[in-house]
């Protein structure tokens, strides 16, 4: 399939402008109110600090997320005169990297509000007056506006990562996640048959340039975790000396493990003989039910070897994700093509946790594969490369930067992500030794 990788067809087949425009003032919304109780729960010397070289101060967060705003809804659609010229190189991304962004002359908290604020009220009057059924490829179908949401919640689950960071208090809450009633009587593994299948989209508005365009790839039969390696898995690998076995790690994850005598998952700990962790400010006994948390790409390609498996590909994760063998077509997510909701997936910050595995029986896919949405970010075997036929949309810098052998890709998102940002095509990738991370995984095996 040659479709172009840029949003340039037409909104879907009878899709309505208006609908279209309350689907963008609701996603845009609902990231602003995230934005406000991730910046509002701290006072302003915790929106100030840096956690961790590996992430920005909350406030720059906040700003740069103002700024992407005025640059791509106000200045690139409405073709209006920048608000704040002289700030666009503070909150380049590229310009500056996380660690050194605290020295920069950044926006005081109640100068970053109020410029965001002001950005969203003018982005809204752009809203309220765009050709979504027509016009250039920004406007059609709302693109731009969903991938000002889109960048929002991203930051949104980096800023809920600089929480988990922080040393500090509880300050956060939030309900625990359903319980499981059916986990005992689950295979361990499922089989998703050999053939082919379409991967990626051309037809999703929302999607990013990475998921683009749609192409068929021929995927041989295999085995699949029917869900997430769990904490009590991976305690299995830790007591057979996982973390001493230098057969079972790649090169560059064993000098990981040595430089920074790594033992167990980030933020696990050992006590009285219990594995303890910190979540969010709370010291807590690690639950075995629950996918494991905050492994990096190397500590799970590990644990695969030592349990005589291996990673998924990408497009053996996307085809347990979204192929229905019984009609032959491509699903938005595994359970469909309906949006999630809360008794499908575990998305959107609601749980501040991933729920146990096994849970979220209607979100299954059709071969029967559970949690591929939510929880945890899924490590696969996969360099972060693009789909054949890929054009960069808007700009070079979202995707095709980082294409290459070093980042890995993940899929499925986390309890942390959005579902704006997430579809069964969404692409995640980050180095293979990031553990700060939401990141998890399953494991797979050749038929």
């Amino acid at each position: 399939m040659t479709d172009s990788a840029t949003p340039t067809g037409s909104a879907p087949e009878g899709a309505d402008p208006e609908a279209l425009r309350q689907r963008a003032l609701a996603a845009l919304l609902t990231a602003r109110e995230r934005t406000a109780l991730l910046t509002d729960s701290v006072d302003d010397h915790e929106l100030t600090a840096q956690h961790s070289p590996l992430m920005s101060p909350l406030v720059w967060d906040l700003a740069h997320i103002g700024n992407q705003e005025e640059l791509w809804l106000l200045r690139a659609v409405a073709g209006r005169e920048a608000m704040r010229p002289e700030i666009d190189g503070l909150y380049d991304a590229f310009e500056h990297p996380r660690a050194t962004r605290p020295s920069l002359p950044l926006l005081a908290p109640a100068e970053a509000r109020t410029y965001a604020a002001e950005v969203r009220g003018r982005a809204l009057d752009v809203l309220d007056g765009a050709a979504l059924d027509g016009g250039g490829p920004l406007v059609r179908s709302g693109f731009a506006f969903g991938m000002i949401a889109q960048h929002e919640q991203q930051h949104d689950e980096t800023m809920l990562i600089t929480h988990q960071l922080s040393s500090g208090t509880a300050v956060l809450t939030a309900p625990v996640p359903p319980a499981v009633t059916d986990a005992a009587g689950l295979p361990a593994e499922v089989l998703v048959p050999g053939g082919p299948f379409t991967m990626g989209t051309s037809t999703e508005p929302w999607a990013l340039d990475n998921e683009r365009p749609a192409h068929v790839r021929d995927v041989p039969g295999f085995f699949i975790d029917t869900t997430p390696v769990t904490c009590g898995a991976y305690q299995a690998f830790i007591e057979d000396g996982g973390y001493t076995e230098r057969r079972w790690w790649r090169p560059g994850g064993w000098e990981m493990v040595r430089e920074h005598e790594l033992a167990a998952p980030l933020f696990w700990h050992r006590d009285a003989g219990r594995w303890l962790r910190r979540r969010f400010g709370v010291t807590e006994e690690v639950p075995a039910n629950e996918p494991v948390l905050h492994v990096s790409w190397y500590e799970a390609d590990a644990y695969a070897r030592w349990a005589g498996r291996r990673l998924p590909t990408e497009a053996e994760w996307e085809k347990a994700a979204r192929h229905d063998p019984a009609s032959g077509r491509s699903r938005r997510y595994p359970w469909g093509d309906e949006d999630p909701s809360p008794e499908l997936a575990n998305l959107g910050q609601r749980h501040l946790r991933p729920a146990p595995a096994g849970a979220y029986p209607g979100g299954q896919s059709p071969c029967g594969v559970r949690q591929l949405i939510g929880d945890v970010w899924e490590w696969t075997s996969s360099d972060f490369l693009p789909h054949p036929g890929f054009s960069p949309f808007p700009y070079r810098e979202y995707s095709e930067v980082f294409f290459g052998p070093d980042h890995k890709v993940l899929r499925g998102g986390s309890f942390a992500v959005d579902p704006v940002a997430c579809r069964g095509t969404f692409r995640n990738w980050d180095l293979p030794v990031r553990r700060q991370i939401f990141s998890g995984f399953r494991t797979a095996r050749d038929m």
